[in-house]
């Protein structure tokens, strides 16, 4: 059988119970055309709970076992929008205390995943350090580790995060290299500046740039 729950109004002007005569109510159900307060229609021992939460909401209505709707009349659309539920306190604190353990969960989720992107990430600014080594033995050691960590930032979109750079293809690996070498061992970023186009400003720094790199391959 269908389950039909209690509508309870937040009016928008100021009423009064029409049996114990208290007021103004906060939230009335209407009866007979009449208002009538929730201690007056044994709701009065519910609690709000308002919208907004989707699983706690879910979990406090299932486990309730008398729940009212809460609506309010919007005049600008002409019609009465849902606002909350009322619900039992321990039904509430139930829910309350499981969506806590959701989120607890969750929380330990990401953090796992976080710890496994981090070792993850480390073993790729590793890899690239290596390869960067290997192509380039006279690289200083610090330079090849800035250079890697440079290049495979998480979130960048550099060589270090592409699929080529992660399969540490040569070309990749170079790329980086050059594009650090471009930046720190010469006038590029100074030609720039001074309103230099790039494309003329790394033509001028190219021959720079290739003689760093043949000085690093040596052995």
């Amino acid at each position: 059988m269908d389950l039909v729950a209690p509508v309870v109004v937040e009016p928008l002007r100021r009423r009064r119970c029409s049996e114990c005569h208290q007021g103004p109510l906060e939230r009335m159900v209407v009866e007979f055309n009449s208002p009538v307060c929730l201690h007056c229609a044994d709701l009065g021992h519910l609690v709000f709970l308002r919208r907004g939460d989707t699983a706690l909401t879910r979990r406090a209505r299932e486990g309730s076992s008398l729940w009212a709707v809460v609506v309010r009349h919007n005049r600008r659309r002409t019609r009465y929008e849902r606002q909350g539920l009322l619900v039992e306190e321990a039904a509430l604190v139930r829910a309350e205390e499981a969506c806590l353990a959701d989120a607890e969960a969750r929380a330990r989720r990401r953090a796992r995943d976080a710890a496994r992107r981090a070792e993850r990430d480390a073993r790729v600014t590793a890899e690239l350090e290596a390869e960067i080594l290997r192509l380039f033995p006279s690289c200083p050691v610090e330079r090849a580790a800035e250079i890697a960590a440079h290049a495979s930032e998480k979130g960048s979109g550099r060589v270090g995060r592409t699929a080529a750079g992660r399969a540490l293809d040569r070309g990749a690996v170079t790329a980086a290299v050059r594009a650090s070498v471009r930046h720190v061992d010469t006038e590029y970023d100074t030609l720039l500046m001074r309103g230099v186009p790039r494309h003329q400003a790394r033509t001028r720094v190219a021959p720079a740039i290739e003689a760093v790199l043949r000085a690093w391959r040596r052995t």
